[in-house]
């Protein structure tokens, strides 16, 4: 494996795998499980949910972590999350929801496969190749349990290396000099975002004021044109910081290898379709096309 092949090799197995992590924010079941265990419907469970592992956090902290979400919609929720369910009660209705959602979507057959444990052990060699320093939200995970079902290896393992990423992501964003709500901006400009821009602003709770500006100051700086599209300065803007991303993501594909990794992509696509297929994950008003497709 060359370097230079290595951040390729990390975006590619994001993209095989990132929607079997989803599921913990979109399938039923987990809105189901995160009320049984004393939350309210809604935001909570996601911020509940993803922060339980980092224990009581605040409000702000959970906030500097995650990045892009405005700080008054995660105050609404935390700590008072921690009153109605203890984070380490939130850590175990999340993994039942898991369990649950993952045996729907895939079906008992690929649940008890050998490919599927294959690709647990893969991403679990994976995941524990990483360094946790300057990666809150990947150390934090990764102090929990490690599940015993494969299935569930295999989701906690996914779980780790998109957190892993995503520190490293917010720190590129950061490097970039992109903002909050200019990181959203630009990532639905690009087209290939999870959202559209009016789901990106609404789920993440900032206001029309508060979008118009950013992305009236992102049309004066030359990253954005007239009808909102990202200009060339934008595109490479934007490049910089996927390309940023891939490098902070490479030690763990670095450990695994680039055959190793060829064949974890291969495991993941068609569990990555079948949760595609499923239809729990949103998908993009704006083209009307599955958002991971």
């Amino acid at each position: 494996m060359t370097s230079d092949s290595i951040p390729l090799i990390a975006s590619r197995c994001h993209q095989a795998m990132d929607p079997i992590h989803l599921l913990c924010y979109f399938a039923p079941e987990v809105d189901q499980e995160f009320t049984s265990a004393g939350l309210e419907p809604g935001h909570m469970g996601y911020f509940a949910g993803r922060a339980a592992a980092l224990g009581r956090a605040s409000s702000a902290a959970v906030a500097a972590a995650f990045y892009n979400f405005n700080p008054a919609l995660i105050a609404r929720h935390l700590p008072r999350a921690w009153d109605l369910a203890p984070p380490e009660r939130v850590a175990e209705a999340r993994l039942v929801a898991v369990d649950r959602a993952l045996r729907r979507v895939l079906g008992a057959d690929v649940v008890a496969s050998a490919e599927l444990a294959e690709a647990a052990a893969l991403a679990r060699y994976a995941a524990e190749a990483c360094a946790p320093e300057g990666r809150p939200l990947y150390a934090a995970h990764a102090a929990l349990p490690w599940p015993t079902e494969p299935h569930l290896v295999l989701w906690h393992a996914i779980t780790l290396l998109r957190e892993h990423r995503g520190d490293g992501h917010v720190a590129a964003l950061i490097g970039h000099g992109v903002g909050a709500i200019a990181a959203l901006v630009t990532d639905t400009a690009t087209g290939q975002s999870l959202f559209s821009a009016r789901q990106a602003r609404e789920h993440r709770d900032w206001s029309e004021r508060d979008w118009d500006a950013e992305v009236a100051a992102l049309t004066a700086s030359g990253l954005l044109d007239a009808s909102g599209h990202l200009t060339e300065t934008g595109r490479r803007l934007r490049s910089r910081v996927e390309e940023t991303t891939d490098l902070c993501a490479a030690p763990a594909y670095r450990a695994l290898g680039a055959e190793r990794a060829e064949r974890f992509i291969a495991l993941c696509e068609p569990l990555r379709d079948a949760v595609v297929r499923a239809g729990d994950l949103p998908r993009q008003e704006s083209a009307g096309t599955a958002a991971l497709a």
